[in-house]
Parts: structure tokens; sequence; C-alpha cells
């Protein structure tokens, strides 16, 4: 009698893509919403200073591309994470006014944005979010930094 291989080592990687995005469907739907409709922004305190500028680093720049560099403030919904840190330095570096508590006079235009950090499965899954674009992308955290292990999810709003 033949025997053939197990199919259930080929299937291994869909599996771990299909739960990868279960596990990403039911966290976007469970975040805490602010006043504004984002989610509150969110990081794990573990994350290297390294790994959080360089996976800020590259949302910013992601971002600029869907709003414009520097086109207006952004009002940050921060927690105290090396993430909002790096995060907020980011932005400031391509040119962005950072609000982070104050409140804003009605005259400038504000761009509330809210971001969240989650380890899953090895990587970094990472999310900005605004009114009109919300940004995903899944990262490899090494010991001098991240890099990008996935495409850039991109979803525009109305």
């Amino acid at each position: 009698m033949r025997s053939f291989p197990s199919r259930a080592r080929h299937l291994h990687p869909l599996r771990s893509l299909a739960a990868a995005c279960a596990l990403v469907l039911l966290l976007s739907g469970c975040q805490s919403l602010g006043t504004d409709g984002l989610a509150s922004s969110n990081a794990p305190a573990e994350l290297s200073g390294p790994a959080a500028s360089a996976i800020a680093g590259d949302m910013v720049s992601r971002l600029a591309e869907q709003i414009g560099p520097g086109t207006a403030s952004v009002s940050l919904k921060q927690d105290s994470s090396p993430f909002g840190q790096a995060l907020e330095a980011a932005l400031k570096g391509w040119g962005y006014a950072v609000v982070t508590d104050q409140k804003t006079d009605g005259a400038a235009r504000t761009v509330p944005l809210a971001y969240v950090v989650i380890p899953f499965e090895g990587q970094v899954l990472a999310r900005l979010s605004t009114n009109s674009v919300e940004l995903g992308r899944a990262y490899t955290v090494t010991t001098t930094g991240a890099q990008p292990a996935s495409a850039l999810s991109v979803m525009k709003r109305g």
C-alpha cells in the first residue's frame, strides 16, 4: 500500500495566516472607542526603543503618503509606551505639529490619530487610525529594530 505524505504540514502556513486574520478582526472590533470614534491608543511597554522607532518611522511615512506630509496638526491619543514616544518623534520629523492632550482652536485643521500595537505569534501587528484612513502592517522585531513582515493594509473611509 502506498502512503501519502501528510497534508497537515503543508496547511500549517495557511492555518497561521487564517488565525492571524481572525485575531486582527476580533481585536479590531474589541477596541474601546474614544469620543471621536477612534480606538484608544495602546502599545506594549516591552517593545524596545529601536523596534518602536523603526515601526513608527515606517508607519508615519506611509501615513504621509495618505494625508500629505506635514499638512495638518495631529491630535495624538498617546499612552506612555516607547512606541507612543517614537510615534510622536516620527510625526514631528515629517513636519506634523503634534497635539497630545491640549485643546485646539477650531481654525486649525487637526487630524485625530490613534494607534494599536499588538504582539502576535512572534511578530508585532501595528495599526494607525484617523477619521479618513486606517493603516496596518505586521513587523518582525529584532534586537536592532524591526522589519516589515507583510504588505501595508490601507482602508480609506468615506
